[in-house]
């Protein structure tokens, strides 16, 4: 039996020790470029996999069966090899929701600005409708779509909004002086959400923080997004109790770095 991860750059990645650390069975990082990501679809030469960057839309053709909810968002992050047929859920929605929930984040009523436009893009999405957020607004440096502005649209003319959520990779390590939005004239945010989970605070976060809005980094999302994989792949449940527990560990191991 197989498991592992599979993305085009997986350096940053935590999640080897989350899945070990949850369910004690070997978990393997799988890079793979566009080419050798055709080819590891085709020969399905796993048990069950996880999927990040830039892979979340892309294995949607290679799919026999996806979930509702998956289908919905439009993207999928967790694969299950069923005697040769896969089947695609999301768990970054349980991930995200989770953050948000755990977090007493309130969303109701309230203009949410989501930074990019891929496939966790949508899943944020969906967990601010799930919430009952009145507006939402796709900020991407190509601006192309509904309800999808551009960088100097979003500082000129929704710079009240109280929500910001982050789904872009801008920030991520190496890149830790990297920011994807200069939170200065938001003077109305309640909530900065980073979905980066390395570093454990990014730079826009730190910002959000230095001016008084509350922020953070996606590290819890990424483990309760493991917990409902790894369900999905042994067909087990998992207390909520591993989430806190495996995040908190995380966090004591980075710090001490």
């Amino acid at each position: 039996m197989r498991y592992g991860l599979i993305g085009e750059k997986l350096g940053h990645s935590h999640s080897k020790y989350i899945h070990e650390r949850m369910v004690d069975s070997q978990y393997e990082m799988i890079p793979l470029c566009k080419d050798e990501f055709d080819v590891f679809m085709k020969e399905k030469n796993f048990t069950g996999i996880n999927v990040t960057i830039p892979y979340k839309e892309m294995v949607i053709p290679y799919l026999d069966d996806i979930d509702d909810l998956a289908k919905k968002i439009g993207a999928v992050n967790t694969i299950v090899n069923i005697n040769g047929r896969l089947r695609g859920y999301n768990t970054d929605f349980y991930g995200l929701l989770y953050l948000f929930t755990k977090n007493n984040i309130n969303v109701s009523n309230k203009k949410c600005l989501i930074l990019g436009n891929g496939g966790t893009s949508k899943t944020a999405q969906a967990v601010l409708e799930e919430l009952g957020a009145k507006q939402i607004l796709f900020v991407s440096r190509n601006p192309v779509g509904d309800n999808i502005i551009s960088y100097d649209e979003c500082y000129n003319m929704h710079n009240d909004a109280k929500i910001i959520v982050n789904t872009t990779p801008v920030g991520m390590y190496p890149h830790v002086d990297d920011s994807p939005l200069d939170l200065t004239s938001f003077t109305s945010c309640n909530f900065v959400v980073d979905v980066i989970f390395n570093p454990i605070e990014t730079k826009l976060i730190k910002q959000a923080k230095g001016l008084g809005i509350k922020g953070l980094t996606g590290l819890v999302m990424l483990v309760a997004q493991a917990k409902q994989a790894e369900e999905y792949f042994r067909d087990i449940k998992l207390d909520d109790f591993i989430i806190d527990e495996i995040t908190e560990e995380l966090n004591s191991l980075l710090k001490s770095i």
